[in-house]
């Protein structure tokens, strides 16, 4: 295989990659081979065709396509192992020369990983740690845990309130005529939940059970179904039972139910300790972003397109897991929220070209600062990966190649160029 590399403008490279003539007409035999019974020739089984015929009678270029389908990948990986380069992008092949008898060349244009010229990375301002709580969030805390251990009883004497569950029949009308999708048997809505459109929740407070009431309502005018658009609408609704939530009293036996303490007092200390450790989290965080938000402002580095796509398709199929493990297609998805595939990869372009542009710079800190991950170190991390999984160190490391393990240097040294950042900043 013979290859020539050329720089291009704006962090682009060009490789130009011969295979041989004698390679090329093994992969127009393979490609005969898997097509011979497929095609019929006059006077021949199939099968049975030979390829001179086969090419006499459609031409020789029968085969280009899949002979090259079969020796670009191998080549092009080769090439990009043999040429140096730091590529970041998916290639853009285009087939220069495929001829029959004659070596096979094809370019394949990439981008490689932009140099970053970085700016003032030690010292910056950041905002001063504040890790107090205060009592009122310890009883919004405590007062948040009494509420997920309520209970739901039924109300019988008394209408609809804000915040209490109802079961109720409801239909829609139009005009007077009922509209498709606007029946619900047996349903259960939350007063106050905004589950419904605008109003109608509102409309069910004072209530009684067993009554019919009629609500009135306009459907907004950016309504998802386009025949009820900015439409008013009388839903005429029976409510069947009204439940509302009975939380307990936050006394020490709540305290012995929700928590390891015999007393509130020692449950309240218990959530001011852990608050305090939250905050300090939170804190922390906040004051890495900051400084590796800096750091990324004061770099210079010019991304070529192709690494941003690269990205932004990288960023879609996460997005698209995400989505089939909620049980949905990504064509349910747009067809859903009205989105198309080209206006998804849009909004996603600012969010990818941020995750480059911080991941270039937190690596340039990483070598600036001479900051290297050991093999011990990396042994460590492997050792908590296993005992996360279950499994045996050594048997991980099984799994991993080379690649795997530098990959994981590479994050590793990235995350400790974030800590340097924060460890060095200032507070304001």
């Amino acid at each position: 295989m013979g290859l020539q590399v050329e720089k291009l403008e704006k962090n682009m490279a060009k490789l130009t990659v011969e295979v041989s003539a004698d390679d090329f007409e093994k992969a127009l035999q393979n490609s005969y081979l898997k097509q011979k019974s497929r095609i019929n020739v006059p006077g021949f089984r199939k099968g049975k065709v030979p390829r001179q015929m086969i090419e006499k009678m459609y031409g020789a270029a029968i085969f280009y396509d899949d002979a090259a389908n079969e020796l670009i990948p191998k080549a092009y990986a080769d090439a990009y192992d043999e040429s140096g380069l730091d590529i970041v992008s998916q290639p853009e092949i285009n087939v220069v020369q495929i001829e029959k008898g004659k070596p096979f060349i094809f370019t394949a244009e990439v981008a490689t990983k932009p140099e970053v010229t970085l700016g003032e990375y030690k010292g910056l301002p950041v905002d001063a740690a504040l890790s107090e709580v205060t009592s009122e969030e310890v009883e919004a805390k405590i007062q948040e845990e009494a509420e997920k251990n309520a209970r739901t009883v039924t109300v019988e004497d008394r209408p609809v309130q804000d915040g209490d569950e109802v079961i109720l029949d409801f239909e829609g009308f139009v005009d007077g005529i009922a509209f498709e999708g606007g029946k619900g048997e047996n349903y259960p809505l939350t007063i106050g939940s905004g589950s419904f459109i605008p109003g109608f929740e509102e409309q069910l407070i004072g209530a009684e059970s067993g009554k019919e009431v009629d609500v009135n309502v306009t459907f907004p005018e950016d309504y998802h179904a386009e025949d009820l658009k900015g439409k008013e609408a009388v839903f005429k609704c029976t409510v069947h039972e009204i439940k509302m939530k009975e939380v307990p009293e936050i006394d020490d036996e709540f305290a012995s139910e929700v928590s390891e303490f015999d007393t509130l007092d020692e449950y309240k200390a218990d959530v001011e300790a852990k608050l305090k450790e939250q905050k300090a989290a939170e804190q922390a965080r906040k004051k890495e972003d900051q400084a590796v938000e800096q750091a990324v402002a004061n770099a210079q580095m010019e991304i070529p397109e192709p690494m941003i796509a690269t990205q932004v398709s990288q960023m879609a199929d996460e997005f698209e897991q995400r989505i089939r493990q909620q049980g949905l297609t990504m064509e349910q998805y747009l067809q859903f929220t009205g989105m198309t595939e080209e206006k998804m990869r849009d909004e996603f372009r600012p969010q990818a070209e941020k995750r480059i542009r911080t991941r270039l710079v937190l690596e340039a800190v990483a070598k600036a600062e001479a900051i290297e991950i050991s093999d011990e170190r990396l042994d460590e991390e492997i050792q908590k990966m296993a005992e996360t999984y279950q499994m045996e160190a050594d048997k991980l490391k099984e799994f991993m190649g080379e690649k795997e393990k530098e990959q994981m240097k590479q994050d590793m040294a990235v995350q400790e160029a974030v800590t340097f950042l924060a460890e060095n900043a200032k507070e304001k």
